[in-house]
């Protein structure tokens, strides 16, 4: 039978009805990461699937030469850890332990790029899915569900989209929990434009939840005619960690690296032990995350805080200054998501900007309508730091701040309000132009 050909918005929904239908009693934000790894599961054995498939056309009876090549390839599947083995045990009482041996067995077949990347999660927890007859009755509902999905032909670029799809709806869903995992989409391609990375460059986000920031970045460049980039991130929570690395390998982004812990007080992003550097830096970092290091700042092995250490309860200005830091001297560029406090508050805060200006290294401050955010409905901006304008950078001789009022550029939503393309496009060309607009821009 030929596997069916999807179009995106096909993809998406097909998707979308076979995650939510078998949701049940399980909370959502811990669901998400049950049905992610369900699709990332289905997508890699399908491919496995069909790769052995062409395999056996081609050397036929043996074995041992199909064996050793199915062991080449990209990711490795053992005979008892497919989804067709999995889907010939869903009637078995024990399908959670099944499902959770197949897993660890794909871990420990390509420790290399999947070591751990299920390990946020258990098939067969009590704690989290229920007694036995509910747990499995969710996780058939989801076995049979992604069952009737055939990716074996689905590409990447539809595949990767179609993830960051569901990432977003289950962001919607979480409310406030979902800031720990996902950046909006219209938002995060704001920033990524913004950022404008080019040919060569090396991209970052050091706070990058599921890495769908990080990607939108490194899609700028492949829009100019090139994939000669390099994506890296780190992120602290274990299971977003996880959903950012199935996220990179969905869209075909083997080589990104990507790393797990606390970026302010374990930085893991280093060369010959020094914070490594970028040519862009862009981030939706937690709003003013309390208890963020500010004891342990002054003493930074990196030196990061040289300007000042921001309040300990507010952790702004700390990720703000980690990605100044980060990015390379007289070239790197920073677009980073902020509350409007640190647009305002004094004390540490107010000395840290003060200092910024006095680098010249502030190049734009855009303010975003309230309501954006399932995670607050306070209104937020992108701060935009170009360290070129530097002493010695190209752009050294550039003084002005360029301030856009975009609070009014958005349309209204029951729950939240959107940003469209419309509305990104005016921003876009007034930041490019740098030119005053009445009661726009200045």
């Amino acid at each position: 039978m030929t596997p069916k050909k999807y179009t995106q918005e096909d993809l998406n929904n097909t998707l979308w009805a076979a995650a939510d239908s078998s949701r049940s009693s399980v909370d959502g934000s811990i669901y998400k990461d049950y049905a992610l790894a369900m699709l990332f599961f289905k997508y890699i054995s399908d491919k496995s699937t069909k790769q052995l498939e062409e395999y056996k056309k081609r050397f036929g009876a043996d074995k041992e030469r199909i064996a050793q090549k199915m062991r080449n390839d990209r990711f490795y599947l053992p005979p008892k850890a497919t989804f067709d083995y999995i889907y010939q045990s869903i009637e078995k009482d024990n399908i959670g332990e099944e499902l959770n041996k197949a897993l660890h067995a794909i871990e420990d077949n390509n420790k290399e790029k999947l070591g751990g990347v299920f390990s946020a999660i258990d098939f067969n927890s009590e704690a989290t899915l229920g007694k036995i007859e509910q747990r499995n009755k969710m996780i058939r509902h989801l076995i049979n569900d992604f069952a009737k999905i055939d990716f074996s032909d689905v590409e990447e670029d539809i595949i990767g989209e179609a993830y960051m799809y569901m990432i977003e709806r289950f962001g919607a869903d979480a409310g406030k929990k979902a800031g720990e995992f996902f950046t909006r989409r219209s938002v995060a391609s704001l920033v990524a434009r913004l950022a404008d990375p080019q040919a060569g460059d090396r991209i970052c986000d050091p706070a990058m939840g599921s890495a769908g920031l990080l990607l939108l970045a490194g899609e700028e460049v492949e829009k100019k005619g090139s994939k000669n980039y390099a994506l890296y991130g780190q992120e602290s929570t274990g299971s977003t960690y996880q959903l950012a690395r199935m996220n990179v390998y969905l869209h075909g982004k083997d080589h990104a690296r990507l790393e797990w812990g606390d970026t302010l007080n374990g930085p893991q992003l280093l060369e010959n032990d020094k914070l490594m550097r970028f040519d862009v830096c862009v981030a939706n970092p937690p709003f003013s995350l309390r208890k963020w290091g500010a004891e342990s700042a002054e003493s930074d092995k990196y030196k990061r805080f040289w300007r000042g250490v921001p309040p300990k309860d507010k952790g702004d200005f700390a990720f703000i200054t980690h990605m100044v830091e980060t990015a390379k001297p007289k070239k790197g560029k920073v677009v980073v998501i902020v509350p409007h406090g640190v647009l305002f508050r004094g004390g540490a805060e107010g000395k840290i900007r003060e200092q910024f200006i006095r680098e010249n290294i502030i190049d734009a401050v855009i303010g975003l309508p309230a309501n954006l955010f399932s995670t607050t409905g306070i209104p937020v901006a992108i701060l935009v730091i170009d360290r070129s304008r530097e002493k010695g950078g190209i752009n050294e001789n550039k003084k002005d701040i360029l301030f856009i009022e975009a609070s009014k550029e958005f349309r209204s939503g029951k729950a939240q309000n959107h940003l469209d393309e419309v509305h990104i496009e005016k921003i876009l060309a007034t930041y490019r132009k740098r030119k005053e607009v009445e009661k726009f821009a200045m």
